[in-house]
């Protein structure tokens, strides 16, 4: 059971011209919901989950708030694993976006992508983390030479196939839930691979897959993937969550909505702990290859009470708060 956290400055909010710090608090700790509230939860049910952090913002801001971030996760005890967002690479402090690189890792080409993950990891670890063995794409923007790229560079695994987002360019099939090694085809493929260990996805309708993403699923069906993949025998469960996915998009109000799913997620895995243990990466787990497992199946009852608590979720937590005059 991995349980991973996409750490990162949201670029929305550079954007919309915050500073430094006000991009911290609205990225990492927005409305008392973000990283110490998550980290204080996952101690408080004994769980143990992936913190995938992007260093690149250190390019423009410095390297003092990702090493806050590695600081804040190591000292909960959580790991802190490779994340990145290359289009920070150009940006400039108060540009509100006018100056970035290309936004996707897969727009870039197999030696760029390899300079692009050295920076990216020389960054991390000078920020306090432990040498990365494992990554995951922005937006999952990966393809087939970011594997052999991570190969190359030593890393043992990958987490960016994701089949229900269109990004992911890693030629997997979209259904692919199980790890399976990669690399040892192509100009630049290492001998030894990598361990791709996708995204768990869910059917919601018949023919068209889900990210199992914390603002993606319903309690109901978080806790019915569970019990499918735990029935089923699969080799792992990989579920996405974000620093700021507990908060509005601005930054500033808790959405109660996933406060809710958060809390009913750890109370799960607390639960199924003898049947799906949450692990790290570098708890080096033995995992089952090449497996076919297959996604939970659609359930029209279950989508629709999904669709009508999301669009409760946008009516209430995304809309302004009406001003007083």
């Amino acid at each position: 059971m991995f349980l991973t956290v996409d750490t990162e400055f949201a670029w929305r909010h550079h954007v919309a011209g915050l500073d430094c710090e006000g991009i911290y608090a609205r990225s990492l700790e927005p409305a008392g919901v973000g990283l110490g509230y998550q980290l204080a939860k996952l101690a408080r049910h004994d769980l143990k989950a992936c913190f995938f952090v992007d260093p690149m913002p250190a390019i423009t801001f410095g390297l003092a708030p990702v090493r806050r971030m590695v600081e804040t996760i190591l000292e909960a005890g959580q790991e802190v694993q490779l994340h990145l967002h290359p289009n920070w690479t150009t940006a400039r402090a108060g540009d509100r976006g006018v100056a970035h690189d290309r936004f996707e890792l897969f727009d870039y080409a197999y030696d760029e992508q390899v300079a692009l993950l050295v920076r990216a990891t020389e960054l991390l670890v000078d920020a306090g983390a432990p040498k990365p063995i494992a990554f995951r794409a922005g937006s999952y923007a990966a393809n087939d030479d970011t594997l052999a790229a991570l190969a190359s560079l030593g890393f043992a695994y990958d987490s960016s196939h994701n089949g229900s987002d269109g990004l992911s360019r890693i030629s997997l099939p979209a259904r692919q839930i199980a790890p399976v090694r990669r690399g040892g085809k192509g100009a630049h493929s290492e001998p030894a691979g990598i361990i791709e260990v996708p995204v768990t996805v869910i059917e919601d309708v018949r023919g068209r897959v889900r990210t199992f993403q914390l603002c993606a699923l319903s309690a109901g069906e978080s806790y019915d993937a569970l019990e499918h993949a735990a029935a089923s025998g699969h080799a792992a469960v990989t579920i996405v969550s974000h620093g700021f996915e507990l908060a509005n998009r601005r930054g500033t109000r808790a959405n109660a909505v996933h406060v809710r799913r958060f809390q009913a997620l750890c109370d799960m895995l607390a639960e199924m702990r003898d049947v799906l243990p949450t692990t790290h990466f570098a708890d080096g787990p033995t995992l089952a290859l090449d497996r076919d497992d297959t996604p939970l199946g659609p359930d029209p009852l279950r989508t629709r009470w999904r669709q009508a608590e999301q669009l409760w979720s946008n009516w209430i937590s995304e809309r302004p708060r009406s001003r007083r005059h």
